[in-house]
């Protein structure tokens, strides 16, 4: 019988499977930085990072042990994709929340100084607002779609690795990118939102 640390990630969720819990540790430990880097650059919040981490893998654990993993090589990416539905399902969820009421100690006239009403400070602001409408934008995608937009921008996945994890051709994947920017860029032209996708 090989040793665990000889075993391939996907060897080591079978292994789990059946029932060997030290081979789940050892996927966690291989797994677990490639992840929650992914994690934390989409959210940019290290405790919702941890939450949304936490979740991925449990529900990587029920989907284990439902059988509803099929080994191809690409475990790394089976989780991500688990993390990004996570993560997507948590902006649904969050949608509402966006919108706050003004309090009456929230007196902005109080602030003063160069440093508000520097121009650095405002397209900062600016970009942060156009890449949260952004990201709020492709939920409204089509699922293929939204999953492209995901691997190729926050994945950083090539092409040709995302043509192998959704089985279709690299000029399908191209094609399908291409309908999704310009889905962003017409409903961001709807909304008054500038974009620069290219």
């Amino acid at each position: 019988m090989r040793k665990l640390n000889q075993m391939t990630d996907e060897e080591l969720a079978l292994a789990y499977v059946e029932g060997d819990n030290k081979a789940f540790d050892l996927l966690l430990s291989r797994c677990e930085v490639k992840l929650f880097s992914y994690i934390l650059f989409v959210v940019h919040d290290e405790e919702l990072a941890n939450d949304i981490f936490q979740e991925t893998f449990v529900k990587a654990i029920v989907k284990l042990q439902d059988g509803q993993y099929s080994p191809n090589g690409k475990f790394v990416s089976w989780l991500m994709r688990i993390a990004h539905n996570v993560i997507v399902d948590g902006y649904r969820d969050a949608k509402n929340l966006l919108f706050t009421d003004q309090h009456n100690d929230n007196d902005l006239s109080r602030l003063k100084g160069d440093a508000v009403t520097d121009s650095f400070v405002e397209k900062e602001i600016v970009r942060n607002q156009v890449l949260s409408d952004v990201r709020r934008l492709v939920d409204f995608l089509p699922p293929n779609q939204r999953e492209l937009i995901y691997m190729r921008f926050y994945q950083q996945l090539t092409f040709k690795e995302i043509a192998e994890l959704t089985n279709v051709s690299i000029n399908t994947s191209l094609g399908r990118m291409r309908y999704a920017l310009h889905n962003l860029r017409r409903m961001a032209k709807d909304y008054h939102i500038s974009l620069q996708l290219d």
